[in-house]
């Protein structure tokens, strides 16, 4: 069994690194917001790469929609897409594509990638639109779609969508990366197959499962039986609601947990609501962050966790609610509440809050080209959380991507795109203190090298609720986001914001925040502190 769980993992480990050589978008090769995986012929996920943990939760509800769509019309060859929500996706701009892998004339495998894309139509650009009341101004909506039919190109497809982004050029590379990188899982998979024989293969599934579940279990077993509660909170949905609270009542027994998601804040008109599927997957990524590190991450791993969910509620919306942002928030609170609830369980598994979204999209010309650009902000990450075991991670980024999604390479950017990077380090007293402190975000100064005025929006959370710290420890310092216009006063940026005109030279200021803090500050050695000091990372 170990043999075979590890090739599986090392297929998808290959799909990733084959999509992050060819991918076209700085999103996908910088800043690797993609994911890989596989799973068997009844949807249940059985390997994954260590990418971006919201993805991949969701990835099975995704695999049932495409198989329940076309049955028996699935044939070697083809290739299919989905993105939308509705239909087992967690959010409209990533796009998932499938490959069928037969095995004796049936389909015994799906190789699957989905990866974030840097425009999918809609109303603004970048994919994010903090506009949007209905999922219709949010993006092109791709039911199950079948792009390749027995290794045919439906090019007419493919026109329609690609009819429908702003830059069709990066969006073609990017989506041939995606195939290329399911190919290549396929490609494995019948080796495997090969070596070991299809019967010892599809047999293999249901032990690696089993194996997966028997340790998540014997971890939880080791927690302390009771009923949780925890509170997370969302600062507003940009169209009139503030404080969105996400509770989670978790009950513990024995090797398993229940997990309340009933009392959640109704749906909600902006962009934060979380399609279902994506709400198991956060669900799922809370549990993964709280286990055993070296459980394998698959189908068996989740079996512990019963969720209930009300209809109407944040956490599963009623259509056409927009839901784009759910990937970060409402994503990050739902774990959020999950961890918070369970600290007094299992306090050295426990995790403070990491630094929460907050993304600029800039749309332009760029003058030494003459080209039309978008450039997503992946710069100034905000930190980590601490745990029992130390402190977070200095702008590591957020929760729900946990280290996953990349601190993007500040010189490709300044070659690809008008931009000066004048200032960009951490963000001294940003961080909880505790006797773990919380990983330090980061300061930026961002200058806009257009010669005609270019137009931006925000999508984020997190300048009134900073991340929490945990178990006596204190919260991180949250976000500040300024834009800076010659003869202007300063402009303090919203979180969720359309059309915001931006003039040649204008000036970006980031201030990302800190990860809250773990146990009693009084706890801290004098080492630690001292060490804090001369890094740069505390300064009062």
């Amino acid at each position: 069994m170990s043999v075979l769980t590890h090739r599986l993992e090392a297929i998808v480990q290959e799909m990733g690194e084959a999509m992050l050589r060819t991918a076209y978008s700085q999103i996908l090769n910088s800043s690797r917001d993609f994911s890989t995986a596989l799973c068997d012929a009844q949807a249940r996920l059985i390997a994954q790469a260590e990418h971006v943990p919201i993805h991949v939760g969701a990835i099975p509800w995704a695999v049932e929609s495409v198989r329940d769509a076309f049955k028996d019309r699935i044939k070697p060859g083809d290739v299919y897409l989905l993105n939308d929500p509705y239909h087992g996706n967690n959010h409209l701009p990533d796009l998932t594509a499938f490959v069928p892998v037969f095995v004796g004339g049936e389909v015994a495998f799906w190789s699957v990638n989905r990866a974030h894309q840097s425009d999918i139509g809609g109303s603004t650009h970048g994919a994010y639109n903090p506009g949007a009341t209905e999922i219709w101004q949010e993006g092109l909506r791709i039911t199950p779609l079948k792009l390749y039919d027995a290794g045919e190109l439906r090019d007419d497809v493919l026109r329609m969508i690609t009819t429908n982004v702003r830059h069709p050029h990066d969006f073609m590379g990017d989506l041939r990366a995606m195939i290329g990188s399911a190919r290549i899982g396929e490609r494995r998979l019948l080796a495997l197959i090969e070596d070991y024989g299809a019967a010892t293969v599809v047999a293999a599934v249901d032990e690696i499962l089993d194996g997966a579940e028997r340790q998540a279990r014997a971890c939880v077993t080791g927690w302390r039986d009771g009923v949780y509660r925890g509170e997370s909170v969302l600062d507003d949905d940009g169209h009139g609601f503030t404080d969105i609270w996400i509770r989670a009542t978790v009950t513990k027994k024995g090797g398993a947990l229940t997990i309340d998601l009933s009392d959640c804040h109704p749906q909600v008109h902006g962009f934060v609501n979380s399609s279902f599927p994506n709400t198991m997957s956060a669900v799922h990524m809370a549990f993964a962050y709280l286990i055993d590190p070296r459980t394998p991450k698959n189908s068996g791993t989740f079996r512990p966790v019963r969720v209930i969910a009300k209809q109407g509620t944040i956490v599963w919306p009623y259509p056409p609610a927009p839901v784009t942002l759910a990937t970060n928030h409402c994503a990050q609170e739902i774990a959020e509440a999950i961890i918070k609830a369970l600290a007094p369980a299992c306090p050295d598994r426990a995790i403070a809050g990491w630094g929460r979204r907050f993304r600029v999209a800039i749309k332009g010309t760029n003058p030494r080209t003459g080209k039309p650009f978008i450039w997503h902000l992946f710069h100034a990450r905000p930190g980590g959380g601490a745990t029992a075991a130390g402190d977070g991670w200095e702008t590591a980024g957020e929760g729900q991507a946990a280290g996953g999604i990349k601190f993007g390479s500040v010189e490709v950017a300044e070659a690809r795109f008008p931009l000066t990077f004048e200032h960009h380090e951490f963000r001294a007293d940003s961080a909880g203190d505790g006797m773990h402190r919380g990983g330090v975000g980061a300061e930026l100064r961002l200058r806009v090298d257009v010669e005609e005025p270019a137009v931006a929006n925000t999508a984020g959370d997190g300048v009134r609720h900073a991340p929490y710290g945990l178990l006596g420890g204190r919260d991180g310092r949250p976000h500040r986001y300024r834009l800076r216009s010659r003869g202007r006063p300063d402009r303090v940026l919203k979180t969720k914001e359309v059309g915001i005109q931006v003039r040649p030279g204008d000036v970006f200021l980031v201030e990302s925040s800190g990860g809250g803090g773990y146990g009693s500050p009084a706890k801290r050695s004098r080492a630690a502190r001292a060490l804090d000091r001369d890094g740069g990372f505390v300064r009062r």
